[in-house]
């Protein structure tokens, strides 16, 4: 086994990554959106949990086979070409950041409990700008610090989520879980449909050990079991935490809250578990959100070193990050928070957590696709072959299933973004040329 260099992670944090980035937001916040739709979205659950653990080990064979920085944008490119490879980066990138703005508020959000003032809309959106700022420079500083900062707020988060999902139950009220079951105004086939595309972003982060393949020490060993041990961490910890929230606390006051923890915490415990509550989101938030923008700097890094970006995101400080390109990213996140400002937390939460969703589900297609392609290619035999085909079968049914519960107006929204990227591809293929790199020699661009 290789020795892990100082500015690589080994398993223990590519495993955090994995299991953080998707415990990041959505186990503290997103009770709140699904319950919008009702207890319902137990069963969307259920989907959404077969679908994230396909897409697991859809990413797992990919890294095993063959691991590569940026993961969903190279196998894109590998397996389709050039252009299929700049669209899945394109639509990660701005998925991603988008959906970093999101984390952030999640920050103020439970740092709202302890000081009431950043309730309102103008201080709220003043610190969720220092927070994206602060955790923008801290990024910078390198790859091993962040796998740091993931695993010591996950382990802290951990104690108060284990202790609601563990003891909630002594306060879950059956009857009100009945009560709230489709809140949505929707027929149940549709409810399902949508709390599923909301689930989604709860296990947005599996893929995060393969985009981080440059900076994980031994990767074809590290990256697949960081995937499924990540995954199936995020797993438990989110269906039992929101099926016992959503039978404590009435639908109509959940989806209004900007900290559907704390409210329990107040139940349970009293005002002292509000404030443990509140701590323990802000540092799991502010780790997630770290480990997140390592994602938007990699993704950006691998495609911009094949010409296939802005040159500016492969430019690497000290640290061998890719400062100037967070830097960017810090400046359309702060532009995003102000432009979607709203009168309430959970309201913008779930706007910016819905296009996240959406974009993201792209590269999502296109790396099950490319399972598919590459079983095919390498004339794999027996049950091998059975299961990734079965396994990138289900994860691409997933993806569509996720698309048709989305919002109608927004996946329009998203659709139109993603057309956009045809346009801006020509300048970027005449610079790809520039550099004598191209996607595999099989493969015409």
């Amino acid at each position: 086994m290789s020795t892990a260099t100082p500015r690589k992670m080994g398993l223990t944090m590519a495993t955090m990554l994995v299991a953080g980035n998707m415990i990041g937001t959505g186990v503290f916040l997103l009770p709140a959106n699904l319950a919008t739709v009702g207890s319902i979205s137990s069963v969307g659950w259920l989907i959404a949990t077969a679908g994230a653990i396909a897409l697991g080990l859809v990413f797992a064979r990919l890294s095993q086979l063959d691991p590569q920085p940026g993961g969903p944008y190279a196998y894109a490119r590998d397996a389709f070409g050039n252009y299929i490879g700049f669209v899945s980066n394109y639509a990660y990138w701005f998925g991603n950041w988008i959906g970093n703005v999101a984390i952030a508020l999640v920050v103020t959000g439970y740092l709202s409990h302890l000081w009431p003032w950043l309730q309102d809309v103008y201080p709220r959106l003043g610190f969720t700008l220092a927070v994206i700022w602060l955790l923008s420079l801290a990024n910078a500083r390198g790859a091993r610090w962040i796998g740091a900062l993931e695993t010591g707020t996950l382990l802290l988060a951990l104690i108060p989520i284990l202790g609601i999902t563990i003891f909630g139950w002594w306060w879950f009220d059956p009857a009100l879980f009945s009560a709230g079951w489709n809140v949505s105004g929707m027929d149940d086939s549709a409810a399902i449909s949508r709390s599923a595309s909301i689930a989604l972003w709860a296990f947005m982060g599996v893929e995060s050990a393969a985009v981080s393949a440059d900076v994980i020490d031994n990767p074809k060993r590290n990256i697949p079991l960081a995937t499924l041990l990540g995954l199936a961490l995020a797993a438990v910890i989110y269906i039992s935490c929101s099926l016992v929230i959503m039978g404590m606390v009435p639908m109509a006051q959940l989806r209004d809250s900007s900290a559907p923890f704390a409210d329990v915490a107040q139940l349970m415990v009293g005002p002292w578990g509000v404030l443990v509550i509140a701590l323990c989101a802000i540092f799991k938030s502010v780790g997630a959100l770290g480990g997140w923008m390592l994602l938007v700097g990699q993704s950006a890094k691998a495609a911009a070193e094949d010409g296939l970006f802005p040159r500016v995101f492969c430019r690497l400080n000290r640290h061998g990050m890719p400062g100037t390109g967070l830097m960017i990213v810090a400046v359309l996140m702060s532009g995003l928070l102000l432009v979607t400002s709203s009168p309430t937390l959970a309201r913008q939460f779930d706007q910016l957590t819905n296009i996240a969703v959406l974009l993201t589900i792209i590269p999502y297609l296109f790396s099950a696709g490319a399972l598919i392609t590459t079983t095919l290619e390498r004339g794999e035999q027996g049950w091998m072959r059975a299961a990734c085909l079965l396994t990138a079968a289900v994860a691409v049914t997933y993806c569509l299933y996720a698309l048709l519960g989305a919002d109608a107006e927004l996946l329009a929204y998203a659709t139109v973004a993603v057309l956009f990227s045809a346009a801006l591809y020509p300048f970027f293929r005449q610079r790809m040329l520039g550099t004598g790199k191209t996607s595999r020699p099989s493969r015409s661009d």
